[in-house]
This record gives structure tokens, C-alpha cells and sequence, in this order.
């Protein structure tokens, strides 16, 4: 095996396998620390989702959603402003297109509070918007999560009809003065809304990062099976090939004449 090794076309073969294994173990190894990536966001998510809420004036938004805030529960009290709401294009439920809608509260201490009241699906034409429920009249409670803007530019609203918007990002929404740190996920509304459902909490699993890390450990070990399989299987057949007993009674008879 040793020679068969040292032959030019067992070196390259044998390069091109272990940069296989090592590209193998670099992908698992992505997978695994993605796992613990999940892992850590699913663990924050339960917390923060198992606290009580607070009143929202009270958490100290300071530039933005904090990675301990995302998801908190928080309480706000206030009335809809008039006019001021918009829908969330191409947000899916259930493997059914839809929109969110979302709409400005002012709170009792004259902040501005965009909040994602929930979702509804989409009508048969998707480039119209639909008839959006009203928001309860007068004083209303809000209890939802505490959720950060998306990051966008202003022209991917460009081209869209009016009253939508790509997504909830402080440069689509309408100017109406609110507060630019954060958004409310709705969970509860007194009065109760209808006709929206609320979003559901995301699901963060890592069993599939892991399931891929172990898949592509296993890929490194067949390619090292199969190194070895193709290497003891050629220098099985050239030692065979080497042996007398290969050799034809023709050869074996002018042997002996010699």
C-alpha cells in the first residue's frame, strides 16, 4: 500500500479526500455553532416571553430594542390615531399569504406606539389593498411583545399600492411622530378586536442544525471509508495481479522448459 501511495494519481486522489474531510468538518462545525445560536435565541425567547409585562413607558429603550428587551411583554394604554395605519405586505401564515396591519396608538403620556395588531389574509388581488378591520374607538389596552424595526430603504416601497408598505421599518411607515426604537406585537387587545389574528411566537428550533452537523460528519467518515475501500481493493488486485498463481499453464510449462 505504501508504494501504491506514493504514485502520483494516489497522491492527488488522496489530497482530494482529505480536503473533502476537512471541508466536511468546517461545515459541521458551522451547523453546530449555528445550533447553539437557536439554542440561546430560543432560551432568551422563552424568557422574555414568560416575564410580566411592564408598562412600556417603564423599559428604557435607550437607540433601540435592546437583545434582552426583544420579545418582552409590555403594556401600553392609549387611543388610535385616526387614518394612521398601514399593511405589511407578502407575510405569510400557515402557508397562507397575508398582510400585517399595523397601526399608530397614542399613550396616555403622549408617546406615539406603532402597533402590529395582527394579521389578515390576502384578497384574490394581491396588488390591491384590502378592506383593513378598524381598531377598537377610545380607550383601548394593548399587551404584546416588545419587537425591533427591520432595517429598509425608503424605495422598496416604490411601486407599491397606497396603504402599503414592505415591510416595518421607520423609513416606510408614515411620519406620524411616533417612537422610532421599537414596535408592539399585539397579544391581547380590551377592547378585544376583531377579525385579525394575532402572530404567534417564532419557532426556534436548532434539532435541524444539529441533524445537518451530524450529516455532514458522517459524509466526512464515508469519504474516509471510501479512501480506504478503493486503496486496500488496488493493492489487493496488484498483488494478485504479481502472484504465480495469475500466471497461464502456457507461461507455467515454458518456465519449467527453462
Amino acid at each position: 500500500m505504501l508504494a501504491l501511495l506514493r504514485t502520483r494519481r494516489w497522491l492527488g486522489f488522496t489530497a482530494l479526500v482529505i480536503g473533502a474531510i476537512v471541508a466536511f468538518g468546517l461545515l459541521s462545525a458551522w451547523q453546530w455553532s449555528r445550533a447553539e445560536q437557536h439554542r440561546q435565541e430560543r432560551l432568551a425567547l422563552q424568557s422574555a416571553a414568560e416575564s410580566e409585562a411592564t408598562p412600556i413607558a417603564a423599559v428604557d429603550l435607550g437607540q433601540g430594542v435592546a437583545t434582552a428587551d426583544e420579545w418582552r411583554p409590555v403594556v401600553l394604554d392609549g387611543t388610535y390615531l385616526p387614518g394612521a395605519e398601514v399593511v405589511v405586505r407578502k407575510r405569510p401564515l400557515n402557508a397562507q399569504n397575508g398582510f400585517w396591519v399595523m397601526s399608530a396608538l397614542e399613550t396616555q403620556d403622549g408617546r406615539v406606539v406603532w402597533v402590529n395588531r395582527g394579521w389578515m389574509p390576502a384578497g384574490a388581488d394581491a396588488l390591491a389593498t384590502p378592506p383593513v378591520p378598524a381598531p377598537p374607538a377610545g380607550d383601548v389596552e394593548v399587551t404584546g411583545y416588545l419587537r425591533a424595526f427591520e432595517d429598509a430603504d425608503a424605495d422598496r416601497n416604490d411601486g407599491l399600492p397606497a396603504g402599503q408598505i414592505a415591510a416595518p421599518a421607520t423609513a416606510l411607515l408614515p411620519n406620524v411622530g411616533a417612537i422610532d426604537q421599537a414596535y408592539v406585537q399585539l397579544t391581547s387587545s380590551v377592547p378585544a378586536q376583531e377579525s385579525l389574528i394575532p402572530l404567534p411566537l417564532p419557532d426556534v428550533d436548532e434539532g435541524r442544525n444539529i441533524s445537518y452537523a451530524v450529516q455532514w460528519l458522517l459524509f466526512a467518515g464515508v469519504a474516509m471509508a471510501g479512501w480506504f475501500f478503493f486503496l486496500q481493493r488496488e493493492a489487493r488486485e496488484d498483488a494478485m495481479a504479481d502472484s504465480p498463481a495469475d500466471a497461464t499453464p502456457d507461461a507455467l510449462a515454458d518456465a519449467k522448459e527453462q
